[in-house]
C-alpha cells in the first residue's frame, strides 16, 4: 500500500470514529463498550492496567509512569486523551504512537464487532467507547506488557473503565465537565473513584479536604490500599535547574535522590512522585504494611492501608534514567526562543494557576505577552483571572475546535480582567500568535521577552502545527 493510500484510509477511518459523537450527548453507560470488548474476547484483560483519573495533570502522570515502565524493560502501552495534532497519538506502543497504517488497521478489526453491538442497543457506540476498544485490541495485539491508560472524563462511566486497574492514580480533581461530573469537589470525586477496584492499589495525588474523604470511602468500601502524596510518599525537595528540575523525591520503598525532571513546576515535581509510587505499587505485586517514612506536609485523612518498607525499591539509577527521558508535550512547552514561546494546555483555573506558578518560578520574563483559544464550556473568567497578574497584553483568539469561544465573546470577558487597553482580538491563532510575539518584543529585550500560548489541549496543538515544534526531529 502506497503512502497516498494509507493516508487517505486514515482520514477515512478517523471520520467515521469522529461522526459517532460523544457517549455523554448519548447516555453514559459501560453497557456498549462492555458488550464490545466481550465481543472482541476481552483484550483489555490480556495485561495488567494502570489505570488513571482527575481533573489536572493525567496526561503528564500517565507519561512519566509509562517512561519509567519503559526504562525497566517492559513493553507498554499507553492511552491517553485528547491528542495535540492527530487522533492516532492516543494509542501508543512502546513511547510511539502507532503509525497510520496499524491505527487503520486496528479500526477495521474492531468495526464489524461495533457494528454488531450497534444493532443491540438504541444508541450506537461513541467516539471514545470505540477508540478504548481499539486501543484494548492494539495493545493485545502488540502484545504489551503493561497498559496505562488514562480516563477520558469522569471515571465511573468511562469507557477505560471496563479494565480493572492494578494501580488506580487519581490525580488532583477541581472542578471541570460539571455539566457532566456535578457541580462540587465531592460529586467529581466520586465520579473519579470509580476506577478504585477491589485488591488495588489506590495511588492518591494531594487532594482537597473533601475530595480526599470520598476516594479514602472508595479505598475503604472496595479494601483497596491507598497511598497518599504527603504521607506515603511525595516531593522531598526540589530545585530549578536548566532544562528542568533537580528532585529528591521520598517513594513508597525508598529515597531517590538526584533525580532531573526535564519539565517545569511544582505540579509536575508532584505527578513524577506519583508517578514512581504507582511504578512501585505495580512492581511489588501486593502491598505490604509498614510505618510510613515520609513525614506528612498536610494529613488529609485519616488512613487505611498503606505501603511502606524498602524491599521494593526500584533501582535509583533507572528511575533517573527514565524521568530524565521523559516528555509531556504541550505542558509548558518551549516552543522557540528569541522570544521564548511556551505551549501550555491549562483550560481550568486550577490548570492556570499551576502554570503561572511555574513561569513565576522558572523564566525569568520581563514581559509576557499572552495567547488564549479556550472552549466556551469551560470557566474563562476564572482562568482569565489567574492570567491577568503576570501577562503584561492579552491576544484573544480560536483554536480549531468547535467548541472554542469565539474571538470577540473572549475579548469582553479579558476586557473586564484586563482592561481594554491590555486586550487584542485576532480571528486566527497564526495571527494570535504573530501579533503576541510583536508585543512581547516591544520592549527590544529578547532574552527577557516571552508568549504564552495557552487555554485547551486543541490550542496548544495548533500552535505546534503552526510553529512546526518536532519537525526534523
Amino acid at each position: 500500500m502506497n503512502q497516498v493510500s494509507e493516508a487517505s484510509d486514515y482520514r477515512r477511518a478517523v471520520g467515521a470514529i469522529m461522526a459517532r459523537g460523544v457517549e455523554w450527548e448519548i447516555d453514559p453507560t459501560l453497557d456498549r463498550v462492555r458488550d464490545l470488548v466481550d465481543v472482541l474476547g476481552e483484550p483489555h484483560r490480556s495485561y495488567p492496567v494502570i489505570h488513571i483519573a482527575g481533573t489536572n495533570g493525567k496526561t503528564s502522570t500517565a507519561r512519566l509512569i509509562e517512561a519509567l515502565l519503559r526504562e525497566r524493560g517492559l513493553r507498554t502501552g499507553l492511552f491517553t486523551s485528547p491528542e495535540l495534532t492527530t487522533l492516532r497519538e492516543r494509542i501508543a506502543i512502546d513511547g510511539e504512537p502507532v503509525s497510520e497504517e496499524r491505527f487503520v488497521a486496528a479500526y477495521e478489526d474492531v468495526l464489524p464487532f461495533a457494528q454488531l453491538v450497534d444493532g443491540k442497543h438504541e444508541a450506537r457506540l461513541s467516539f471514545f467507547e470505540v477508540l478504548t476498544a481499539m486501543a484494548f485490541a492494539a495493545f493485545a495485539d502488540a502484545p504489551v506488557d503493561v497498559a496505562v491508560v488514562e480516563t477520558g472524563m469522569g471515571g465511573i462511566w468511562d469507557a477505560t473503565n471496563v479494565a480493572d486497574g492494578a494501580v488506580a492514580v487519581i490525580t488532583p480533581i477541581g472542578l471541570d465537565h460539571t455539566r457532566y461530573l456535578g457541580d462540587t469537589v465531592e460529586e467529581i470525586a466520586g465520579e473519579k473513584a470509580g476506577i478504585i477496584k477491589p485488591g488495588s492499589v489506590a495511588v492518591l495525588s494531594q487532594q482537597p479536604v473533601e475530595a480526599a474523604e470520598v476516594l479514602l470511602r472508595r479505598v475503604a468500601e472496595t479494601g483497596a490500599a491507598a497511598a497518599r502524596e504527603g504521607i506515603e510518599y511525595g516531593v522531598l525537595s526540589r530545585d530549578v535547574a536548566v532544562g528542568g528540575q533537580q528532585l529528591r523525591l521520598q517513594g513508597l520503598h525508598g529515597v531517590y535522590d538526584e533525580v532531573f525532571l526535564p519539565m517545569f513546576g511544582d505540579h509536575q515535581a508532584s505527578n513524577a512522585a506519583t508517578a514512581l509510587a504507582a511504578v512501585e505499587a505495580f512492581a511489588s505485586g501486593t502491598p505490604t504494611r509498614g510505618e510510613p517514612n515520609l513525614e506528612a506536609v498536610t494529613r488529609i485523612a485519616p488512613g487505611e492501608d498503606y505501603l511502606g518498607g524498602n524491599e521494593g525499591q526500584l533501582d535509583p539509577a533507572l528511575v533517573r534514567s527514565g524521568f530524565a527521558k521523559s516528555a509531556s508535550p504541550g505542558r509548558l512547552e518551549v516552543a522557540r526562543t528569541g522570544p521564548t514561546v511556551l505551549l501550555d494546555a491549562a483550560h481550568n483555573p486550577p490548570g492556570m494557576a499551576a502554570t503561572v506558578a511555574t513561569v513565576t518560578e522558572s523564566f525569568g520574563f520581563t514581559r509576557l505577552a499572552g495567547v488564549l483559544a479556550i472552549a466556551a464550556d469551560k470557566d474563562v473568567a476564572g482562568v482569565l483571572d489567574q492570567l491577568e497578574p503576570v501577562v503584561a497584553e492579552l491576544v484573544v483568539t480560536r483554536n480549531s475546535s468547535p467548541r472554542s469561544m469565539p474571538p470577540e465573546e473572549l475579548a469582553e470577558l479579558a476586557e473586564s480582567v484586563f482592561g481594554p487597553e491590555r486586550v487584542h482580538v485576532e480571528e486566527r491563532l497564526d495571527d494570535a500568535i504573530d501579533r503576541a510575539i510583536g508585543l512581547a518584543e516591544e520592549t527590544g529585550e529578547y532574552r527577557g521577552a516571552g508568549v504564552l500560548i495557552t487555554g485547551s489541549v486543541v490550542t496548544a496543538g495548533d500552535a505546534r502545527i503552526l510553529l512546526r515544534v518536532g519537525e526534523g526531529r
